[in-house]
C-alpha cells in the first residue's frame, strides 16, 4: 500500500518521530543554510511550490490500483462519481508535469547535496516528459486543474481532445447546450421579474441556483420561483424548469465522465507502469515545501541570527545557549532566554523555583528546541550542540484517568514507571513535579529513588521540582546540578525574573505567601511559619555535612567534566594544553 505525505502531515509525522541519522539531519540543514543565503533561491522555489496543486500527493493514490474494467452493463451514477475523480486526477497530474520545467530551472545551480539529489532525480528524469507527453496525446493542451465547481466540471467533460469518441462528442454537446439553456433561462428571468441583479451560481451538491439580493426582491418574490432560503443579504432560490434543466445538464455531465474515462484507460495503463517515479515525485515535492515554506518561512521571518544552525555530536553534551520557546515568544516580544548544559559527567539537572517561576515552559522548551533540531530545523537559541536523542520521555501534567480508574497519583506513576522500563542510554529525560500527588514523605521518597535510578544510567535527565530536599543529591551525587529561577521577594510579594541560575536558592515562604493572599488567618500563618523554619535548619545542617562528607568526590568529578567538555571542544592543541594546566592548578588549589 502506498502512503502519500502533504507537507502538513510530513511535518507532523517529523514532529511525533524526528530523525536520528546525523547525515540526513545535516543534508537538511545545508539545504536550509543555502536557502537562507541565497534568497533568489528562496523566492524562487516558493513561487515554483505554488505552480504544483496541492493534492498532487493525495490523487497519485488513483493510480496504483487499476479497477475493474468499465462496461456498458456497469454504467451508472455511482460510476460517473468515480471516473469524474480519476479524470481531475489526471488534469492534476499534467498540471503538476507541466510545472517541473520550472522547477527544473530554479534548481539548476544549487549547490546543497540535497537540492542537487533533487535535481537529478527529478528534473533530469526523461520518464516525467515521457509520462507528459503521452498525456498531451489524449488531454487537450487548453485544459488546466481548476477549483471553482463550475470550471472544472467543464474542464472534466473536455479534458479529452475532440473527435477522439463520437458518443463523448455529442455528450459534450448535450452538456452545452443545457448550459446555455440555464444562462438564457436567468436572462428571461431578470427580464420577465425585473430582476437584474439576479446571479446564477453552481456547486456540486445542488448544481445551478438563483441568488437575489433581498433588496430586490422586496420581501416577496412570484410564485414560480420554490425553495426559497435566506442566505446573508441574498436568497437563494431554484425553479421546476431549472431544476429539470439541471437533471439534464448533470446527466450530459455524468456520461462526459463515463465516455472520457473509457478513452482514457490505455493512458491511464502506461501512467501505473511508472507509478514508482511519480511516488518520487509526490515525496520530494512533500519535502521540498515543508523546508521551504515551513522552515526557510519560519526563519526569514525573525530577526537575523534569533534562529542559528544547531550542532550535533555522538556522545557529546546537550549544550543551548539563550534557547527560547518557539511558541511563546512569538507571542510574548520580552520573553526571557535561558541555557542549559548537560554532560556524561553531569547528567541531571534538578529545577526549582516558586510556582509560575518558569519550569515547566522552561522543560518544554528544551524538548521543542531538541526535536526541531533533528528534523533539520534552525532552533531559537545563540548556540547549540546537541547529542542526538533516540527518544524523549516526558511526565509533565496532573490530571486522572477515569478511562483506567486511575487516581492522578496512579496515573502519574504508570508514565514513571513506563520511563524506567524503557530509557536507552541517549534517551532525554524531563520531569515536572514527580511525587506531588501523594503524601509529601511518601512523594518526596519516590522522587529521591527515581533520581538514584536515573543518575545510574547515561541518559540526560532535566527534573524541576519543589521539593528543595532533593538539592541534597547534589552534595551526594557529584554528577547532578542544581539549577534554580530566579525570584526577588519585596514587601512580601514575588517578583518573577524568569532567570535560571546556578545552584540552589531557598526563597523564603513562597507558599506563605500565597497562602496569606489567599486569605488564610494570621495566627494559622504565623504557626506554619514557625514550624517551616525549625525543618528548614534541621536540612541545612545536614546537607552542610554531606558537603564536608563528598568534597573529594565532587572534585574529582569537577575534573572529569571539563575533561569531557575539552574532548568534543574544537579548540587547538595549544589552547588545549593552556585549558588543561590551568585545571590542573585550579585542582591543586581547590578553585572548582
Amino acid at each position: 500500500m502506498f502512503f502519500f505525505l502533504s507537507r502538513t502531515r510530513l511535518l507532523r509525522a517529523n514532529l511525533l518521530q524526528p530523525l536520528k541519522d546525523i547525515e540526513t539531519v545535516n543534508a537538511r540543514l545545508d539545504c536550509l543554510d543555502e536557502l537562507v543565503s541565497n534568497e533568489e533561491l528562496f523566492f524562487g522555489l516558493t513561487q515554483v511550490l505554488r505552480k504544483f496543486p496541492k493534492e498532487t500527493d493525495r490523487v497519485l493514490c488513483h493510480f496504483c490500483f487499476k479497477p475493474k474494467k468499465v462496461t456498458n452493463e456497469v454504467l451508472g451514477v455511482d460510476n460517473a462519481k468515480k471516473s469524474q475523480v480519476l479524470i481531475s486526477s489526471i488534469i492534476l497530474l499534467k498540471t503538476a508535469l507541466e510545472a517541473l520545467p520550472l522547477l527544473s530551472k530554479v534548481l539548476k545551480n544549487a549547490k546543497s547535496f540535497l537540492l542537487e539529489n533533487i535535481y537529478k532525480s527529478i528534473c533530469e528524469n526523461g520518464k516525467y516528459a515521457s509520462i507528459r507527453k503521452r498525456i498531451g496525446e489524449v488531454i487537450d493542451e487548453d485544459v488546466l486543474h481548476a477549483r471553482v465547481p463550475f470550471v472544472a466540471r467543464t474542464q472534466q467533460c473536455f479534458a479529452v481532445k475532440a473527435g477522439i469518441d463520437g458518443l463523448l462528442d455529442a455528450a459534450r454537446r448535450s452538456f452545452c447546450d443545457t448550459s446555455e439553456a440555464i444562462h438564457n433561462l436567468a436572462n428571461k428571468y431578470r427580464e420577465d421579474f425585473q430582476l437584474p441583479n439576479l446571479k446564477i451560481p453552481f456547486n456540486n451538491r445542488q448544481g445551478f441556483y438563483f441568488s437575489i439580493p433581498q433588496k430586490d426582491a422586496n420581501g416577496r418574490l412570484p410564485s414560480i420561483f420554490i425553495q426559497v432560503l435566506k442566505h446573508g443579504n441574498n436568497i437563494h432560490c431554484s425553479t421546476l424548469e431549472l431544476a429539470s434543466l439541471n437533471v439534464r445538464n448533470k446527466s450530459a455531465a455524468s456520461e462526459c465522465y463515463i465516455r472520457t474515462k473509457l478513452c482514457l484507460e490505455a493512458l491511464l495503463d502506461g501512467i501505473r507502469e511508472d507509478v514508482s517515479v511519480l511516488t518520487l515525485l509526490a515525496e520530494v515535492l512533500c519535502l521540498l515545501d515543508m523546508i521551504v515554506n515551513s522552515f526557510a518561512h519560519t526563519i526569514s521571518t525573525k530577526p537575523v541570527d534569533r534562529y542559528t544552525r544547531p550542532e550535533f555530536t555522538d556522545n557529546g553534551p546537550l549544550a543551548i545557549d539563550a534557547g527560547r520557546h518557539p511558541l511563546l515568544e512569538s507571542l510574548h516580544s520580552d520573553f526571557i532566554s535561558n541555557s542549559i548544559f548537560i554532560s556524561e559527567a553531569s547528567n541531571m539537572v534538578i529545577v526549582t523555583g516558586p510556582n509560575m517561576s518558569g519550569k515547566s515552559t522552561y522543560l518544554q522548551q528544551v524538548c521543542l528546541i531538541v526535536i526541531l533540531a533533528q528534523i533539520g530545523c534552525y532552533v531559537p537559541a545563540r548556540f547549540s550542540s546537541l547529542r542526538v536523542v533516540d527518544r524523549i520521555f516526558t511526565r509533565m501534567g496532573t490530571g486522572d484517568n477515569l478511562e483506567s480508574n486511575s487516581s492522578t497519583f496512579m496515573t502519574e506513576m504508570k508514565e514513571t514507571a513506563f520511563i524506567m522500563q524503557n530509557v536507552s542510554s541517549r534517551s532525554l529525560i524531563v520531569m515536572d513535579e514527580l511525587g506531588r500527588a501523594t503524601s509529601s514523605s511518601d512523594g518526596f521518597a519516590i522522587a529521591w529513588s527515581c533520581c538514584e535510578h536515573l543518575l545510574s544510567l547515561k541518559a540526560y535527565t532535566i527534573f524541576a521540582t519543589h521539593m528543595e530536599n532533593l538539592c541534597e543529591l547534589a552534595t551526594i551525587y557529584p554528577n547532578v546540578k542544581i539549577l534554580h529561577f530566579h525570584v526577588d521577594v519585596k514587601s512580601s510579594r514575588l517578583d518573577f525574573k524568569f532567570q535560571l541560575k546556578d545552584g540552589p536558592r531557598h526563597v523564603p515562604h513562597y507558599g506563605l505567601l500565597l497562602a496569606g493572599v489567599a486569605g488564610l488567618p494570621s495566627s494559622v500563618i504565623e504557626t506554619a511559619r514557625t514550624i517551616t523554619s525549625r525543618i528548614t535548619e534541621k536540612e541545612a545542617s545536614r546537607m552542610d555535612l554531606n558537603c564536608m562528607q563528598y568534597h573529594s568526590i565532587q572534585m574529582e568529578y569537577q575534573v572529569a567534566q571539563r575533561l569531557i567538555c575539552l574532548k568534543y571542544s574544537k579548540q587547538d592543541e595549544n589552547s588545549i594544553r593552556e585549558a588543561l594546566r590551568n585545571l590542573k592548578e585550579s585542582y591543586n588549589e581547590g578553585r572548582l
